[in-house]
């Protein structure tokens, strides 16, 4: 069986794209006996001579994926000189873009990466606010980077939502008179916690038209004042108790409130 082809896959980032992007070519030559090999992190020509060496001797071929324009003419040029068989992943794209938007690029190593890190991110905040909503799992307090505390009808979960997509993991616990909070509620350090309050009122308001949304009679006790008024002062203990800010979510749009909680957390 003959020796397989040693493709090495240069970038001066780790060499994801680059790798990507030669598996989808050696995809379209599934007879082919290949090797590949990453040499990451190439940001000068000392590194790339040593790479373009150890690749002439064992007669491979380069992939590479470098947006300094010299280090990439280098490879391009010393491949060419040492008749090693090149591709050049991000040149052409590159050129391209230049002439289509007219404006150079940064060339910048690993922005790919952080934005692939950055979309990860949110989508982990934004499971962990699903699977910490409604104090459904205590566990998620400790782990959380804020604590939402606020009776029902206070946007604790369109809130939790709205800070996951600013990569901030957030649990929210629902203060009900009947039901003692968590524990690690008061273990928890206060200065994540945040208390949402809301006038008596504005919650009769909202509770009555959420009565109304699901086809119900407006006199349930959920929309009682003399309800509300219990599971408020119920509220108040249990965030005095805790220790932590409070924010009055009244007269607030979600957005409004989660701009103020994020600079809450700045001033923090």
């Amino acid at each position: 069986m003959s020796q397989p082809t040693p493709i090495y896959v240069l970038s001066d980032s780790v060499g994801e794209t680059a790798e990507l992007v030669t598996h989808a070519g050696l995809s379209q030559f599934q007879n082919g006996n290949y090797q590949i090999e990453r040499i990451p992190y190439v940001d000068n020509k000392e590194t790339i001579d040593e790479s373009l060496q150890i690749i002439k001797e064992k007669q491979g071929i380069i992939t590479f994926t470098i947006v300094d324009p010299e280090l990439r003419q280098y490879v391009n040029e010393q491949s060419k000189e040492l008749g090693i068989e090149v591709i050049d992943i991000m040149g052409p794209v590159l050129s391209s873009m230049e002439r289509v938007f007219k404006t150079p690029p940064h060339l910048e190593p690993g922005l790919v990466r952080q934005l692939d890190e950055d979309y990860f991110k949110r989508i982990e905040a934004i499971e962990f606010a699903v699977r910490y909503d409604d104090g459904r799992d205590p566990r998620g307090i400790a782990r959380a980077d804020v604590v939402l505390i606020g009776v029902s009808r206070t946007s604790k979960t369109p809130l939790s939502q709205f800070l996951a997509l600013k990569r901030l993991k957030v649990a929210n616990v629902p203060i009900v008179p009947e039901v003692d909070p968590p524990e690690e509620l008061f273990r928890v350090d206060p200065k994540k916690c945040i208390g949402l309050r809301i006038t008596p009122e504005k919650l009769y308001s909202i509770r009555k038209e959420r009565l109304k949304a699901l086809g119900l009679g407006d006199q349930a006790t959920y929309a009682s004042m003399k309800r509300i008024n219990e599971e408020l002062d119920h509220f108040n203990k249990i965030v005095n108790k805790v220790n932590c800010d409070i924010i009055d979510v009244s007269n607030k749009a979600v957005e409004e409130t989660a701009n103020a909680i994020l600079e809450h957390l700045k001033n923090k």
